[in-house]
């Protein structure tokens, strides 16, 4: 029998592996999916209580309340912004926009596990660069992998799984290797988190106006807690950010999801608390793994990565094996990426490590 065939670059595009949630038989411990471990701002379940009575309705389509309430807190135009369902839509809907098949997309490699996904999607051939021996980006591998046939760079910065920030001088010696032509997304998906003061801040790279081809991603899911309603933006000058915004999917943020992102604006604090927390313990638990004798990069995101190479499965399960198990996200034959947690779920972590690469049965 004979089935329409799909685009060669479809059919082999590599599956997303989400986190790891455990099964129905116990309730475990998850650090797999860099989730706020705090509920989200009070008035968020009132807002979306609210907003469900009327789920029968379409929602908003030019998400209007959520635009202003952006442009007012970023002090941009709204025509400078694309709100979408979720960052990694605003990523989609900039590639659709600016790469085509024939075209290249550069990232650092090991990134987001969506970058070579969507990358294929929009047709265009991923480009990898290694990290460095630090799990930082390679910037200026990254610069020097620009061809002629170069279309959008994606710097994620803090790096999902690795951690690390780039710096505001490194961001912009690299710019200056970059093609007017060529888009840079600049994703900041983990921004609230940073606490280092010399890292990137993709607000002030837009207010210099030094680099018109320069789109900033947000999101919703981290830092303000609302993973599951999915609601991401991207910032930039207006004419770059017009044609992603055409690529937008119609009604792809909801009602419900809108009236909760303006909630959780309308109670910055809860938010401030929440980051404040969860840095403190990004910082325990980085010193907890450092004194055990495990090599963790300097994270500036609601996460560490431990790099084990053929160890990962080991670090997997021995993580699952405590009662409940910690669930994390392993990446096969390169390392584990641990979510900070609650504290006494950070704990658990740390006592199950205590004995350093020792608990992984070896003397490495």
């Amino acid at each position: 029998m004979t089935f329409p065939q799909p685009r060669p670059e479809i059919a082999a595009l590599p599956p997303y592996v989400p986190g790891a949630r455990g099964d129905a038989s116990v309730v475990p411990v998850k650090l797999s999916s860099n989730e706020r471990p705090h509920p989200p701002a009070p008035g968020v379940a009132d807002a979306i209580a609210f907003a469900g009575e009327s789920v029968n309705r379409y929602p908003d389509m030019a998400v209007s309340r959520l635009y202003e309430a952006l442009a007012a807190k970023h002090g941009v135009d709204q025509a400078q912004l694309a709100i979408t369902g979720g960052s990694v839509a605003a990523i989609g809907h900039a590639l659709q926009a600016y790469a085509a098949p024939g075209s290249e997309v550069v990232f650092a490699w090991r990134s987001f596990e969506a970058y070579p996904i969507l990358t294929m999607q929009a047709g265009a051939t991923p480009v990898r660069v290694p990290l460095l021996l630090d799990a930082r980006h390679d910037l200026d591998a990254m610069a020097a992998a620009i061809t002629d046939r170069t279309s959008v760079l994606m710097v994620c910065s803090p790096n999902n799984p690795t951690g690390p920030a780039a710096t505001a001088e490194e961001f912009e010696a690299f710019m200056a290797k970059v093609p007017d032509s060529v888009l840079v997304l600049l994703d900041e998906a983990y921004l609230e988190y940073v606490a280092d003061p010399a890292a990137v801040k993709g607000a002030e790279v837009l207010a210099s106006g030094d680099h018109p081809n320069v789109v900033v991603l947000r999101t919703f899911s981290k830092a303000y807690g609302l993973a599951g309603l999915r609601v991401g933006y991207a910032i930039g000058p207006a004419e770059v950010i017009a044609p992603i915004r055409a690529c937008v999917t119609p009604f792809s943020v909801s009602s419900v999801a809108e009236s909760a992102a303006l909630a959780a604006l309308a109670d910055e604090q809860s938010t401030a608390d929440a980051v404040a927390d969860t840095v403190a313990e990004r910082t325990r638990v980085m010193a907890g793994l450092r004194a055990a004798g495990w090599d963790v990069p300097d994270s500036q995101g609601n996460f560490v990565w431990l790099g084990l190479g053929d160890r990962t499965a080991a670090l997997v399960e021995r993580l699952g094996t405590l009662d409940p198990p910690v669930l994390i996200r392993p990446f096969t034959g390169e390392g584990a990426r641990i979510s900070i947690g609650a504290r006494d779920e950070n704990d658990a972590v740390l006592a199950a490590l205590a004995d350093g690469p020792r608990a992984l049965g070896d003397d490495a």
